[in-house]
């Protein structure tokens, strides 16, 4: 296994021997963020932003059949010795160290890391490039996840158990945003990037409101950084509907367009630059529950985490209202949709109890405890629940099958 050096971004803008030192705000995103209808098959042309000519190609089996000629056609007219290997699904420390041996070992050295995935191989570019010591650019087939505009990525063991960040220096060089490509995608991927980029908001509020609160950097939290955090949840609950429709279709709309950008770019800087709360801190917690991790998405766990964060946090009346929406766009709002019964009762509290590992927990303006966690899912369930016998579940079954 390779040498490498930790890097700490709360070490440099949060601690500090001086007692009076008041963390400083800061701001953090990616360099280029490029987003529109075919823009994948224009990489190669982006990529002299950089001055890459040997990058490195990392994609899923699934994905290189889906996109792999397009990629290499764009990166060969651009006169590029492109090297492509295949992620082998998890973002281990494992799969990472076994891809750094593989472009170590053979060829020439490469000058870039280029992720066209979803948000493990996306993480897992981030982490393969922090080895190589070259930029990435991430290329994201799907708008579920935050993960493509971040200098972080979540690591996991190779039995897909969440282990915790992983920091780097720099940002994603490019993130390169195929909106038609988005538009093809399954739209239960699209929904669940809703439920992570809506959290964005009430989170970062959180943060912001709590003079202890920090973000993903140990810093304080810039206005730039709220305000887009709030226009994130605020594109959602506007653009949702739409979008859906347009997706259902394999359409791109306006709306659509809308809600790839807050599920990627506003929530990607929102969570990073303003931070995150208990919403995360339960959906990581959940990944301890065997069926969760490998039934489920991201969005879907940090959906029903966001209604427990908002009842925790005494808005009831804004989890009512949340509950609704989320019922209404097909996200899992009860225990039951999430293959939950009282009988699992004993792992829940064990995943409430792993949620409290998560640094981010603590920027709750509160105390909170493995019982108030799972006192707070319970009636987070029963709104879901009520909202149900209100509107029914065809949303969520149409996008479970």
């Amino acid at each position: 296994m390779s040498t490498i050096v930790p890097y700490s971004p709360q070490e440099l803008f949060s601690e500090d021997s001086d007692e009076s030192f008041e963390p400083p705000c800061v701001l953090i995103f990616p360099h280029r963020y490029i987003q529109g209808n075919g823009v994948l098959d224009r990489l190669g042309h982006y990529l002299s932003v950089i001055s890459s000519c040997r990058p490195a190609v990392l994609m899923t089996v699934g994905g290189k059949g889906r996109f792999g000629n397009r990629v290499e056609k764009s990166l060969s007219s651009a006169g590029m010795e492109a090297r492509m290997e295949i992620f082998e699904g998890e973002c281990s420390f494992e799969e990472v160290e076994r891809l750094a041996g593989v472009f170590r070992t053979t060829g020439k050295p490469v000058d870039s890391v280029i992720a066209v995935g979803g948000g493990k191989c996306i993480d897992a570019a981030k982490c393969l490039a922090f080895r190589l010591g070259v930029p990435v650019v991430i290329c994201p087939t799907i708008a579920s996840t935050d993960a493509p505009c971040s200098a972080v990525s979540v690591m996991y063991s190779p039995e897909g158990v969440g282990k915790g960040p992983e920091f780097f220096r720099n940002s994603p060089a490019l993130v390169i945003v195929d909106t038609g490509i988005i538009a093809s995608s399954p739209v239960r991927h699209l929904v669940a990037g809703m439920g992570d980029a809506l959290a964005t908001f009430y989170e970062a509020r959180t943060c912001f409101q709590n003079p202890s609160g920090r973000n993903m950097l140990g810093a304080r939290i810039t206005i730039a950084a709220f305000a887009l955090a709030e226009l994130c949840a605020k594109t959602v609950f506007e653009d949702a509907r739409s979008a859906i429709e347009a997706a259902k279709r394999g359409a791109g709309n306006p709306s659509l367009d809308r809600i790839i950008e807050a599920n990627t770019l506003l929530s990607g800087i929102g969570f990073e630059s303003a931070g995150l709360a208990a919403a995360h801190a339960m959906a990581a917690g959940m990944t301890v529950i065997p069926v969760l991790r490998q039934e489920y998405l991201h969005g879907e766990l940090v959906a029903i985490g966001l209604v427990a964060h908002l009842i925790l946090e005494g808005e009831s009346e804004e989890a009512r209202r949340v509950t609704r929406f989320m019922a209404e766009i097909g996200l899992p709002v009860t225990l039951e949709q999430l293959r939950l019964t009282q009988k699992d009762s004993g792992s829940i509290m064990n995943a409430m109890a792993a949620s409290l590992n998560e640094p981010f927990a603590y920027n709750e303006p509160f105390e909170l405890t493995p019982e108030k966690l799972y006192s707070a899912l319970l009636q987070a369930d029963r709104f879901g629940k009520e909202m149900i016998g209100e509107t029914g579940d065809a949303p969520f079954r149409t996008l479970h099958g």
